[in-house]
């Protein structure tokens, strides 16, 4: 666990549900002073906590965006994963499991699938299903709040706060809304889909102008722009979001980037 100047962040995954060489599905890995947390689970994201060096055998708190398989198809495997795991079979710690309304029909359906009994683990597990803009506390002295986005029915962004005043936002899939720049406003980290280019096929996802503009009216510290699909092949990132004269740092998220928050 880190101390309370730092927050630690990790890309496990940064690309989308179609198979990518280089880009995996969904996740992340943000470590606080209060504990870590993984930000959407995908089946590949797993694994790639492994690749990475998590601690996954001591994950605190999962934190799940929307229903999409790319963002929550990991979940039921690593529970799975820790009930059999020699890594957990000594952990007494509970693990916590947020996310909103649905998210325990959607654990326990796939739980009576093979009758796996998925939360009888060596450790406790808590399932939380959040309201939208009602804080909660996702681990000691991390509190959160989320925030409906418009992408599903159940899809949310998250605002994460810990106790040394550091902020992070992460929006997961979503399209255009400017009440999402009023969330993000000023964060020290700002983890944000860009799923297109240009000229996007679907309105439930942001395109690079879009995601530009919420970037220039929240006035975070820095960007990581993420979730990209095919449309992104053979663009120069760096060149395309410099034509919008971008205000802050706006970095592309690679499958394992670390980056680390302190308060200075």
């Amino acid at each position: 666990m880190l101390n309370d100047k730092h927050m630690k962040f990790i890309v496990l995954g940064s690309g989308t549900a179609v198979p990518h060489a280089r880009r995996s599905s969904s996740g992340y890995w943000l470590e606080t002073g209060g504990g870590s947390i993984v930000l959407d689970c995908s089946a590949s994201a797993i694994h790639r906590m492994a690749k990475e060096n998590c601690d996954w055998a001591n994950l605190d708190a999962i934190w799940i965006s929307y229903f999409h398989l790319d963002h929550c198809g990991g979940l039921v495997p690593f529970l799975f994963g820790t009930k059999n795991a020699i890594e957990t079979k000594n952990r007494k710690k509970p693990l916590k499991i947020f996310g909103g309304k649905g998210l325990k029909n959607l654990i326990n359906a796939f739980d009576k699938t093979n009758d796996y009994d998925l939360l009888k683990q060596p450790f406790p597990v808590a399932i939380v299903e959040v309201e939208p803009l009602e804080k909660f506390e996702l681990l000691p002295q991390i509190e959160a709040v989320a925030l409906d986005t418009p992408h599903t029915t159940e899809s949310l962004a998250i605002h994460i706060r810990d106790a040394g005043d550091k902020t992070f936002v992460y929006t997961s899939d979503t399209g255009f809304d400017k009440s999402l720049a009023t969330f993000a406003g000023n964060v020290d980290l700002l983890v944000m889909e860009c799923s297109f280019f240009k000229d996007k096929p679907v309105e439930k996802h942001l395109e690079l102008s879009e995601a530009m503009f919420l970037i220039r009216y929240a006035q975070p510290k820095r960007v990581v722009l993420t979730h990209f699909y095919a449309d992104w092949k053979g663009r120069d990132f760096q060149q395309e979001v410099a034509n919008f004269s971008p205000q802050c740092k706006v970095i592309e998220a690679v499958d394992g980037l670390r980056l680390e928050i302190i308060n200075r």
